[in-house]
């Protein structure tokens, strides 16, 4: 039965572990109890705010009326349009990391570049996660989604998503106006790996399996170094709050890039699609002086300075910090960094 409470603290529902509370807060495990929750705030005429892992936002304020954590489980296979390819649906409250181990122990590959990316399944296609190479997108059959408004449910396909870098239908256009159930995900009995990746490549060839032939390399093992390079780079939520990165790695043209190179050859980047180049933001913010840097409470991650952490302070503080970098990166690059993360602040 939906158990729906007044002046709930969200401190563990974010893990940046920002201090904010909820007017109304309630957990759906399924349609039905998402449903009847929808109708309650649509009852009311209060704004609806949607949480999953709480991996990818900024609570810099409390917030009005009804939160919904979304915790709705299941992984199941539910057709083989043929003898390699599988697809499976997954609910929108499963742990994005545990759904890839499982695949993995079914034998469904594809997911092996995405492992350790923290939150739940339901946020995957919003932020179109992406690491090491892959992106959901590149996985991606379909979603089922829910219309706030009206409560309708709808199946949504890959051109509706219009996935980008970090980006989708639901962070424009469709913003607020859905709460994504289930994701269907097309993967393969086959590996087929996926290897391009520097960091990735160079970790497999010098630390793991140095001597080891590529038809070797299995998904099981890309996925554990996938895991061993984030762990090595990335500090462990659960230990040090935070949102993972921050800031977006912003996409130039190749033109600014050649003139920033003239004043600094080592300039990380990576090639895109048009020409263009993406740079690698955690770079431009230590060459700007900022990593390790801490201030009211947070501060940059002093071995990763795409990550900011929050030690006591508040999401105010971390906004603060946030505009000084990315005033600085911009007054010395001529570079805006965009933050990743979905702030919340009045």
């Amino acid at each position: 039965m939906l158990n729906i409470q007044q002046q709930v603290p969200l401190l563990k529902y974010n893990t940046l572990a920002l201090p904010s509370t909820a007017e109304y807060f309630c957990k759906v495990a399924s349609d039905n109890e998402l449903q009847e929750a929808l109708a309650w705030a649509r009852k009311k005429q209060l704004p609806i705010t949607l949480l999953g892992g709480g991996s990818n936002v900024v609570l810099a304020s409390d917030l009005a009326g009804l939160v919904i954590h979304i915790a709705i489980p299941g992984i199941e296979l539910v057709s083989e349009p043929n003898q390699a390819e599988k697809i499976i649906r997954v609910g929108a409250g499963e742990d994005w990391h545990q759904l890839v181990l499982h695949t993995l122990k079914q034998g469904w590959y594809g997911l092996e570049n995405l492992s350790l990316i923290p939150g739940l399944a339901g946020a995957a296609p919003i932020q179109n996660i992406g690491a090491y190479g892959v992106e959901l997108s590149d996985r991606f059959h379909s979603l089922e989604a829910i219309k706030l408004s009206s409560g309708e449910a709808i199946t949504m396909t890959l051109d509706d998503c219009q996935f980008g870098y970090r980006d989708s239908f639901f962070k424009g256009l469709g913003r607020d106006q859905y709460v994504i159930t289930a994701v269907n995900l097309k993967l393969s009995a086959k590996a087929n790996l996926c290897l391009e990746y520097p960091a990735l490549r160079q970790y497999l060839e010098t630390k793991t399996l140095a001597g080891v032939t590529p038809p070797a390399i299995t998904p099981k093992l890309v996925s554990d170094a996938v895991c061993a390079i984030r762990r090595s780079k990335l500090p462990d939520p659960t230990e040090i709050a935070n949102a993972g990165s921050f800031f977006k790695n912003p996409v130039i043209s190749s033109e600014q890039l050649e003139t920033l190179k003239q004043k600094y050859p080592n300039l990380v980047n990576y090639e895109q699609a048009g020409g263009r180049k993406k740079l690698a933001a955690g770079w431009l913010v230590e060459q700007a002086g900022w990593k390790g840097i801490t201030s009211s409470g947070v501060g940059v991650h002093d071995h990763q300075a795409l990550v900011l952490v929050n030690y006591h302070g508040t999401g105010k503080d971390l906004l603060s910090l946030a505009g000084d970098i990315q005033a600085s990166v911009l007054d010395k690059f001529g570079v805006s960094l965009e933050i990743e993360p979905r702030v919340y602040c009045k």
